[in-house]
């Protein structure tokens, strides 16, 4: 009985033995990725693949847009750089108005500084079109969507579920119009007068520079700030796009217009840290946990990823988004 007790002693200190050397490694092989990450990553300055000198600069604007002051001095940085032209690749349906506002000022501050295209790969409406005007030349393939000029102001009313569930909300305000709408009860004629003005507002802002940088008189503008998007195709002949093409032709027009030689190679500039949203990193770690058995810390890191991936959706304030419309 003594050797089967002991052997069981010894076979679960081997085990410990065995988890403990499992989550060094697991460190090990972690610490390792931030490393290479970290040694690819030039001190202070965001760089080009490949390397600075001589080379157009690729930076590529996807997903909703928002306010992201890191993405302002990346800007700046490469306003900074060696980079000989900058070509924008667009594929966006906007995001908020301030978040376009502020990326439009940062691109409009690069291209005083070296010659900057955009390509619009798929998609550039609402704020993405906020953000393409910034550039002198807009090239989008036929089949991209470009447009949707115009401002939403968006907010659900529970009022009648309420009522159905019986529950009715309380509040104490200094003035009718704070905190309107809110959702909670019909929308007062002053509210939405108020809502109205600062859409009316935007909008006129949003019309005001589309015919300032695109160069359109009353009529050409009223035809196409509507809020509609339209083809590639039919963006050129509203002048809203300037050519119809992919990079070859923005590194046409920059060695046309601008005297860069097209044979100089084209290099992805990232506008963040290279680590900051790199998924695999997080799977990386998730999987490496239940390797060594500890399943519940993994669950916990899957769960807070969701919770970030919901924050990142949350857009606060006026929007200038364009979506597909949902049948009933």
């Amino acid at each position: 009985m003594s050797l089967d007790a002991d052997t069981i002693v010894d076979r679960r200190r081997m085990r410990r033995k065995l988890t403990f050397w499992r989550v060094c490694a697991v460190i090990v092989a972690i610490c390792a990725v931030i490393a290479v990450g970290a040694a690819l990553r030039a001190p202070g300055t965001d760089v080009l693949v490949g390397g600075t000198s001589g080379s157009i600069a690729r930076v590529t604007i996807t997903g909703l847009i928002r306010t992201d002051q890191q993405r302002v001095e990346a800007l700046e940085r490469l306003g900074k750089s060696r980079a000989r032209a900058v070509i924008v690749h667009i594929n966006t349906p906007g995001g908020t108005t301030s978040g376009s506002e502020q990326l439009h000022d940062s691109l409009m501050r690069l291209k005083e500084q070296k010659p900057l295209v955009v390509v619009v790969d798929g998609l550039a409406a609402s704020g993405g079109y906020i953000t393409a005007i910034a550039a002198d030349h807009i090239v989008a393939l036929e089949t991209s969507l470009v447009g949707s000029i115009g401002v939403l102001f968006q907010y659900p009313n529970v009022t009648d579920l309420l009522k159905t569930l019986g529950v009715k909300v309380e509040e104490i305000k200094s003035s009718p119009l704070k905190a309107a709408p809110n959702g909670f009860e019909p929308t007062s004629p002053e509210a939405r007068a108020a809502i109205e003005a600062i859409v009316s507002d935007s909008y006129a802002w949003f019309r005001g520079m589309v015919k300032a940088r695109r160069h359109l008189d009353d009529a050409a503008l009223d035809r196409v700030a509507d809020g509609r998007v339209f083809t590639g195709r039919q963006g050129v002949a509203l002048k809203l796009v300037d050519e119809i093409g992919d990079e070859r032709a923005a590194l046409a027009w920059l060695a046309r217009e601008k005297n860069v030689d097209p044979q100089t190679p084209v290099r992805d500039y990232r506008l963040r840290d290279r680590l900051g949203d790199l998924p695999f990193l997080h799977t990386a770690v998730v999987t490496s946990l239940e390797a060594v058995g500890l399943s519940s810390f993994a669950r916990r890191l899957e769960e807070w990823g969701a919770v970030q991936a919901v924050e990142r959706l949350n857009l606060d304030g006026l929007l200038a988004l364009w979506h597909p419309p949902i049948a009933n």
